[in-house]
């Protein structure tokens, strides 16, 4: 029996200096630290596995060539705008608050984030209109397409997907996809055999041959982006399925936000494309200017294309999100599937709320991921209490990631209000400056309000004991979710 206790002694020791030891190893912030060493400690065997797939770092390593861009020429043009920008001509103020130039400002600063004008600019809330507009737009491609989305998957509708690019492709239009395999579980490299026989080429996003390498779990590729020609873009929220186009009753109406761009805003995609597909694939895509033609200025649209990831420290989307609703004077609404923000945001949101803003924020009415729709539950009831209003969107299921200020600025792409788009996924968000658009924007979130449900202070007061718990325990673990 002594030997029995003094092996329990010996692994709990071991466990413990394992669990220091991996943690410990890479630069984390507070929370993340505690709560992988939460998992480790608690499960000793599981929390190793857990680890392997889903938390482990990458390397110091450049992920991303960003000697791609010089040929660009992005550089002096960042530095062009800089100038421009404190000169009070790159936004006039009779086109824009002062404020907003203090956000352009900030993303030229951290993301070499250029500033377009004139770009005509479509908002699409249905996945049905969304996909018939950019197969429509697929079909008049004269020289190349890039794709690259989070999931793609092996249905009705990813199907028909790969069977128009199949044809593109075989009349010499050049396809290129990227897909997460994380994202896109269930599908296999066979959806695209045949566009690969024809010369089309497609890339799973940093997938390695080596099995927990392969699995790495937490660093996901979840921007959506397709550019068509250089000449057209679209990004937003919308993945390639079945359900973003209404046809599985699990979620129903599936409430997403993408849009469609004409104008130097698509160059800057295309810019984000290269870096993703050079990143990943073996065949890399060398400078040419035919995949950057100049383009007409055709609409009224000012905007910045802005990415993150965990290539960089610096979480330039959160920082983007932070500094919106610190400038907003009137009202701040966000719609987000996932709402687990980290201190920065929740304070940002707090202290906002607290001075008067008006701050909303819709969420879904059911989980697609009960862990993380735990600790949204959590979070959503620290915002109420400071003052902001909560809704549950009851028409169908809300994946939108839209933020609106006072009407006047709107951020539309990828990245949710949590942990997992601030640190440890690649997104990709358009950020609009025109007044125009963001009411037309502010219209539609407050359309979606009136089919969602207020929720109060007495809602989570009522909720059950063991819900109350598991939310709790789910914010423990929010960092790492």
């Amino acid at each position: 029996m002594m030997d029995f206790w003094i092996i329990v002694d010996s692994v709990a020791i071991v466990n413990t200096l394992v669990a220091f030891i991996i943690v410990f190893r890479s630069k984390r912030d507070i929370s993340t630290t505690w709560a992988w060493l939460l998992v480790l400690l608690l499960l000793p065997a599981v929390g190793l596995l857990l680890y392997l797939f889903a938390g482990r770092s990458l390397s110091h390593r450049k992920v991303f060539n960003l000697q791609a861009q010089e040929p660009l020429g992005i550089e002096q043009i960042v530095a062009n705008q800089k100038l421009q920008i404190d000169e009070k001509e790159l936004l006039p103020a009779n086109k824009i608050t002062s404020s907003a130039r203090e956000l352009v400002r900030l993303f030229l600063e951290t993301d070499n984030a250029i500033l377009t004008k004139k770009n005509a600019v479509r908002i699409y809330a249905d996945g049905n209109k969304l996909f018939d507009s950019i197969f429509d737009d697929i079909r008049q491609a004269k020289h190349h397409i890039n794709i690259e989305f989070f999931t793609w998957y092996d249905d009705r509708i990813g199907n028909e997907f790969v069977k128009i690019l199949e044809k593109k492709q075989r009349h010499g239009v050049q396809v290129r996809v990227i897909y997460d395999t994380f994202g896109s579980h269930g599908s296999k490299h066979k959806l695209f055999k045949h566009l690969v026989e024809l010369g089309g080429e497609v890339e799973p996003f940093l997938t390695s041959n080596i099995f927990p390498v392969t699995f790495r779990l937490n660093f996901r590729m979840h921007r959506k982006l397709v550019i068509i020609d250089g000449e057209t873009g679209y990004i937003g929220g919308f993945n390639v399925g079945d359900q973003y186009l209404n046809r599985k009753e699990k979620f129903g109406f599936w409430r997403d936000t993408h849009l469609r761009v004409v104008g130097d805003a698509v160059l800057s995609m295309q810019s984000r494309f290269f870096l993703d597909w050079n990143a990943t694939a073996k065949h890399k895509i060398d400078f040419d200017l035919k995949y950057f033609p100049a383009t007409k200025s055709v609409g009224q649209t000012s905007m910045q294309i802005v990415s993150s990831g965990p290539d960089d420290d610096r979480e330039k989307i959160k920082q983007g999100y932070v500094k919106m609703i610190s400038i907003a004077k009137e009202s701040v609404y966000i719609e987000s599937p996932y709402f687990v923000p980290d201190s920065s945001v929740l304070e940002a949101l707090s202290i906002a709320a607290t001075a008067g803003v008006d701050v909303r924020l819709i969420i879904p009415n059911a989980p697609d991921h009960p862990f993380v729709y735990r600790a949204t539950e959590y979070y959503s009831k620290e915002l109420l209490l400071s003052g902001g209003k909560i809704y549950t969107y009851q028409k169908g299921f809300m994946h939108s990631k839209m933020v609106v200020i006072d009407g006047k600025i709107v951020s539309i792409g990828s990245a949710n209000f949590d942990f997992r788009s601030f640190k440890l996924s690649f997104e990709a968000n358009a950020f609009l400056y025109d007044r125009e658009f963001a009411s037309a924007t502010e219209l539609i979130f407050l359309h979606d309000q009136d089919n969602s449900k207020f929720l109060t202070l007495e809602y989570f007061e009522n909720q059950s004991r063991w819900k109350k718990i598991r939310q709790s325990l789910s914010r423990l673990l929010a960092p790492i979710l």
